[in-house]
């Protein structure tokens, strides 16, 4: 089971959308990761949180081709608990794209990784992926962040 944890692109500040939607850069950047991902990922469902900038960073990778369901999740808010989330991945037993905010994800990370969601074991990038894998325990696979990628 793989999971790919997603940080949301960059999104404008609240003074200049209340909403904070992706900026033009967050969506390019967003599209760069999805399209260099398409073809070498294949999501069966992408969890993403009610927050905007996340619906939009979601649909994009449906939008390439990389998610069959988007799954909209109250429980993925930038401060929102992360110990109730590993029991339910390991259920679904798809592989899983997760789209959200820090320092959730990161929290989350580090909760799998170490048990420990305290540790900050990972440096997240809005629009950037995280791949995890699990087979006895979590480990890291590989972590690709838009400025890795040529234009």
């Amino acid at each position: 089971m793989r999971l790919y944890l997603v940080q949301h692109g960059e999104a404008l500040s609240k003074e200049t959308a209340p909403e904070r939607p992706l900026s033009e850069k967050g969506k390019t950047d967003v599209f760069k990761i999805a399209n260099f991902l398409k073809g070498k990922v294949k999501i069966h469902c992408i969890w993403h949180s009610k927050k905007l900038r996340a619906i939009q960073t979601a649909q994009i990778f449906k939008e390439v081709g990389i998610g069959e369901d988007l799954v909209e999740r109250e429980d993925l808010n930038p401060l929102d608990p992360v110990e109730k989330l590993p029991p339910e991945i390991i259920k679904s037993n798809l592989d899983l794209m997760l789209v959200g905010h820090l320092p959730f994800l990161a929290s989350l990370a580090s909760l799998l990784l170490s048990g420990n969601e305290d540790l900050n074991l990972i440096k997240f990038y809005p629009g950037g992926v995280v791949s995890l894998e699990k087979e006895e325990n979590w480990r890291l696979l590989w972590i690709v962040i838009p400025h890795l990628i040529g234009e």
